[in-house]
């Protein structure tokens, strides 16, 4: 764990081991804020601010916390952590604060943060704790925006809609619209429309991936060297009868 460098380590968090295509943690709040991209974003800083303190500040008192009580220790640094980032959002994105409601308490119980503070950050360096829980953040983040734009493109027409809510009033002209007459499908803001976007993205990742390695494969057998076949055995004669 400690000699991992950071390039699979951000390769796990982005891609391979992300946490809600392929771990599937955290699908609460990801189902059920993701009706706009601007929700989704939203979300996504919320959780990757809580996953890189809370990696810190673990991976910092590791050697202090006794196994026994490591659990109960980890749920309340990030309890700390989220209700600090709750009333910061509080006091700066009331509006946006108002549109996620309870989802923002709820990340407390994210099983991808409390699972990164067990299995990583509690047996590895500070910097790479930090690492560790920026690209797991980031991966999570793109997740919650990707499913939030293909929803609100297919329910509503737009696309980060009511931006000022999370960059402020210079946000305005960020909203994309596909046109007044456009007739959304009501199933997409839906709770099932979550459910099938979400299985369209992993479908998606399958797809890539298994067209990687595929790929790789190919590469691979095209640098082994061909050898030359070897020579077929000449064929047996029978011997002669000799004549008596």
């Amino acid at each position: 764990m400690a000699g991992r460098g950071y390039g699979p380590i951000i390769g796990d968090g982005l891609w391979s081991n992300n946490q809600a295509l392929v771990a599937m943690l955290g699908l609460c709040p990801l189902l059920a804020v993701t009706t706009t991209a601007t929700n989704g974003l939203g979300m996504g800083l919320a959780t990757t601010t809580v996953l890189v303190l809370s990696n810190a500040t673990i991976s910092l008192i590791r050697n202090l916390v006794r196994p026994e009580v490591r659990l109960p220790v980890f749920v309340l640094v990030i309890a700390s952590f989220v209700t600090a980032v709750e009333l910061s959002m509080q006091a700066l994105l009331y509006e946006l604060y108002l549109v996620l409601g309870l989802f923002i308490p709820l990340i407390v119980t994210n099983c991808a943060i409390i699972g990164r503070a067990e299995a990583f950050a509690s047996k590895t360096s500070l910097d790479r704790a930090v690492v560790d829980g920026l690209a797991m953040g980031i991966g999570f983040t793109l997740v919650l925006v990707g499913l939030g734009a293909l929803r609100e493109l297919l329910g509503q027409g737009t696309l980060f809609y009511q931006a000022h809510l999370l960059l402020g009033d210079a946000a305005r002209g960020f909203s994309l619209t596909l046109g007044d007459d456009f007739q959304g499908a009501l199933l997409a803001i839906l709770p099932p429309g979550a459910f099938i976007g979400l299985g369209m993205l992993i479908a998606l990742k399958n797809i890539i991936d298994k067209r990687v390695q595929r790929a790789r494969k190919a590469r691979a057998g095209q640098r082994q060297p061909v050898s030359d076949p070897a020579p077929e055995p000449a064929p047996e004669t029978a011997p002669r009868p000799v004549a008596s």
